[in-house]
């Protein structure tokens, strides 16, 4: 099998309304998609999340980026994923959420060649998969009413926004833990905004109040700093932005600097990656969340397969299309209110609607 033709597209939808985290405010998902075209009639399809605040690559950087990834890859077998990864890295080391995007069509391909779903092909089977919904930074009041809502609709998980400043964030955590009780766990990711001093602090207050983990409480590059907190707090600690490959892993194990790791396709450079990141964690008895930037259910849905693949993926955070206010996607996971139904199809099981991908600006590489 070879490749013939691959074609991008800029890949923008809308949200319901602006977003924001501690490291900047979002506007509208600005993704790119990829679609692989062989010689045997299969097709693949990749989605990246460029949230540049957190990968340091735009839509724009990372179109530019894949153009050249594409050259690389015109004539090769698809079938040789770590061969097609391995080049992209060597060519390109950084651009992460560009490579993801090749990495998924690749393993798109892979599955449908092999007529099995994806979770099938990585070696997983079926389970179950239950995500949380998250609360963007706003006033305590406005905090209070979201958590309200996700509670009604049955949630068994809260994902809190935090890393502003140590009163305003304890007031937020208090607030809707008053309001929603004691029996949801909170869930708090702080996306580097606190010092040592701040997230400590935090972590105290709300030690006690059913927290399940924080993320990333400080600057992703101060593992010192995680560990300090880690041996300071009784709440959990979870890498995020400290943690984009094996490398990363291997650190963040041997500097004992978290409990948790949070493994996202569009961070880590795809399927490929993230296999590897999952067995070092497994190996020190770290466990692991799937977690997601600002995807389509397309790209959702790789990482769905990706998490029934591997028991070793204990939470889910895979509610990144929630806050769309377009579902261009045919296929792919559906919601049965916050449990996760995988498709059976061969391969991802999602495509983009052809009417909305019309609209989309477009290339072709061959």
């Amino acid at each position: 099998m070879k490749i013939t033709h691959i074609s991008l597209y800029r890949y923008d939808i809308p949200l319901k309304a602006a977003i924001a985290i501690s490291l900047g405010t979002i506007e509208s998902a600005q993704n790119i998609l990829v679609e692989i075209k062989t010689d045997e009639a299969i097709t693949g399809w990749g989605e990246g999340s460029h949230l540049w605040m957190i990968v340091g690559e735009t839509q724009s950087s990372g179109l530019a980026a894949a153009t050249d990834m594409a050259r690389l890859l015109i004539g090769r077998d698809p079938l040789d994923i770590e061969g097609c990864i391995n080049s992209l890295t060597r060519y390109l080391p950084g651009h992460p959420t560009t490579r993801s995007a090749f990495d998924m069509a690749l393993y798109d391909i892979a599955a449908k060649a092999a007529r099995m779903p994806l979770y099938q092909f990585l070696g997983g089977a079926k389970r179950s998969l239950v995500t949380d919904e998250t609360i963007y930074i706003n006033t305590p009041e406005r905090m209070v009413d979201d958590a309200l809502r996700i509670q009604n609709n049955g949630a068994e998980a809260i994902k809190v926004k935090l890393g502003t400043n140590l009163r305003d964030d304890i007031e937020r955590v208090e607030a809707i833990r008053n309001a929603i009780g004691d029996t949801i766990p909170i869930r708090t990711d702080a996306n580097q905004g606190w010092d040592v001093v701040t997230a400590s602090g935090v972590l105290r207050a709300i030690g006690n109040w059913n927290v399940q983990y924080c993320e990333q409480p400080v600057r992703r590059h101060d593992i010192a700093g995680l560990l300090q907190i880690r041996r300071n707090t009784t709440v959990p600690i979870m890498a995020d932005e400290s943690l984009f490959d094996a490398t990363d892993a291997i650190r963040l194990v041997r500097e004992e600097a978290v409990d948790y790791f949070n493994i996202k396709l569009s961070k880590s450079g795809g399927i490929f990656e993230a296999l590897k990141i999952n067995a070092i964690a497994e190996a020190a008895g770290i466990s692991c969340m799937i977690g997601c930037m600002s995807e389509s259910r397309l790209a959702l849905t790789a990482n769905a397969h990706f998490a029934a693949s591997r028991q070793n993926i204990r939470f889910c955070d895979l509610d990144g299309c929630f806050e769309h206010a377009d579902d261009p996607v045919h296929g792919g996971i559906t919601y049965n209110g916050y449990q996760i139904e995988l498709p059976d199809a061969p391969g991802i099981g999602a495509e983009v609607d052809p009417v909305f991908l019309a609209t989309c600006e477009h290339k072709t590489i061959s």
